[in-house]
């Protein structure tokens, strides 16, 4: 059997409201909005009867999503949104943007802090790291050339 594409990256947040203005600003789309709690997604979960905001976030190529999701059952039990990059786990989203400066200070706008500096590798790529809101570690790559 085949993979055949990967569906989404998971992000657990407080302000749901906040993160998709921020993510809607960065230029993906919101293609939806659910409330999901029961018994039966708690068997996916392994976190028994629970009650979640979901807002999935698309690409506008249509390839990439982020699930973003504020739980409301049960609470949320560990925080690792300002481990540095050298953490174990779940490091970052990059995207790739036409502008990094142009983004930057539009998400700067929206509460987003550098996290080290923009740098250039080679001809290749500008690249930074930032902090978004609740403090999510996010890439931005331009590609150059």
């Amino acid at each position: 059997m085949a993979l055949k594409r990967m569906d989404n990256v998971g992000i657990v947040v407080e302000d749901l409201a906040a993160t998709i203005d921020f993510f809607l600003e960065l230029g993906l789309e919101l293609e939806g909005r659910a409330t999901i709690e029961g018994e039966w997604a708690g068997r996916v979960t392994g976190l028994g009867d629970q009650h979640v905001e979901v807002a999935m976030m698309r690409t506008p190529d249509g390839h990439s999503r982020l699930e973003l999701s504020r739980f409301l059952r049960p609470i949320v039990v560990a925080d690792h949104r300002t481990a540095p990059v050298n953490a174990l786990g779940y490091l970052r989203a990059m995207f790739t943007v036409d502008n990094v400066d142009d983004t930057f200070e539009r998400l700067r706008r929206r509460g987003a802090e550098l996290v080290g500096e923009v740098v250039q590798y080679k001809d290749v790529y500008r690249l930074c790291y930032i902090r978004g809101p609740e403090g999510l570690l996010i890439g931005l790559a331009q590609e150059l050339g």
